[in-house]
């Protein structure tokens, strides 16, 4: 929880155990231990069982053949936490691909009884605990960067896992590489009793939020709040404050939470990057949570856009 909102993937406290990522003996002791546990990721979707993850046991069937190497998570309550990704494995008959942001995504595996299945994160995330959701965050997001970092950036050759997953080595010229965080200012600009809202091209049907967009080289968090604004819909802003952070495992960012006050309300859209964006007053946000508004759907729970606005609605920012 931050100043009163709840985000999903955000700390739990976890013990992450960075000190045994440099002890491949322990690793592979902990990895035999009869209370471990191993969360298998399908092509970036967790395994759950029904409303909770679906963990494993180190010699389930459905974790034999992988051919990447397990990611340690950490520790809870002293019993170790690993990540599997299981994305060569090809079913027989392949779920669809999701096209939305509220596709279901869900896979079942013949070894696995119902209501277990590969599943969309976004979909489950409000339904997930802290902790839960801070692992399955770790997991999704060392998967992706595995499978999308199998060679060296300096030299091409082919790179090794190690460090419990939290490294990868290149024989070839000894570099070194680690999983990477991209900044991402999400923010909620106001001018007097309106907050300004965007919707990108191809979202559902009157799906809208708060405006996001990468942090540059070189810039403050400031300067790209105000930078990404005016870009996408030529409003200018005055002052900016950081509120809060969440981490957006989708596939790595970590996005920063800010308020900004609008000099000005006039809009002009970058049809590039923005379909549409509207002025929204209190009252009519207050429909917006309560799902009676005609044109605009309630923001997702759990994400930050939705926590950053219902503090603004209740009168804490």
């Amino acid at each position: 929880m931050q100043n009163g909102a709840i985000f999903a993937f955000a700390g739990s406290g976890l013990d992450r155990a960075a000190e045994l990522r440099v002890a491949p003996e322990r690793l592979a002791l902990l990895w035999q231990a009869p209370e471990t546990r191993v969360l298998p990721i399908w092509r970036g979707r967790p395994l759950f069982a029904g409303d909770v993850l679906g963990w494993l046991a180190p010699d389930h069937p459905v974790l034999e053949g992988a051919p990447q190497e397990s990611v340690f998570l950490g520790l809870e309550e002293g019993a170790a936490r690993f990540a599997l990704d299981l994305s060569h494995w090809r079913p027989e008959e392949p779920a669809a691909t999701p096209i939305s942001l509220f596709d279901a995504g869900e896979q079942p595996h013949p070894l696995l009884d119902a209501p277990m299945v590969f599943a969309e994160m976004r979909n489950r995330m409000a339904m997930m605990s802290a902790r839960e959701a801070e692992l399955a965050a770790m997991a999704r997001a060392l998967g992706e960067w595995h499978r999308s970092h199998g060679h060296c950036a300096r030299c091409g050759a082919a790179t090794l896992p190690s460090h419990g997953g939290w490294k990868r080595h290149c024989p070839a010229c000894n570099a070194e590489h680690f999983p990477r965080t991209d900044p991402v200012v999400i923010m909620l600009i106001t001018e007097g009793n309106s907050a300004l809202l965007g919707r990108g091209p191809g979202w559902p049907e009157g799906v809208y939020s708060c405006l996001a967009g990468f942090v540059e080289p070189g810039e403050t968090i400031e300067a790209a709040v105000r930078r990404e604004v005016a870009e996408e819909t030529g409003v200018p802003v005055g002052p900016v404050r950081y509120l809060a952070s969440q981490p957006w495992p989708f596939p790595a960012s970590l996005m920063l939470g800010c308020h900004g006050k609008a000099t000005a309300r006039a809009l002009t859209l970058d049809p590039v990057e923005i379909e549409d964006a509207c002025w929204v007053t209190r009252e009519d946000m207050a429909d917006i949570f309560a799902g009676v508004h005609p044109h605009i759907r309630a923001p997702r729970q759990g994400a930050i856009a939705a926590g950053l606005l219902r503090m603004w609605l209740a009168d804490h920012i």
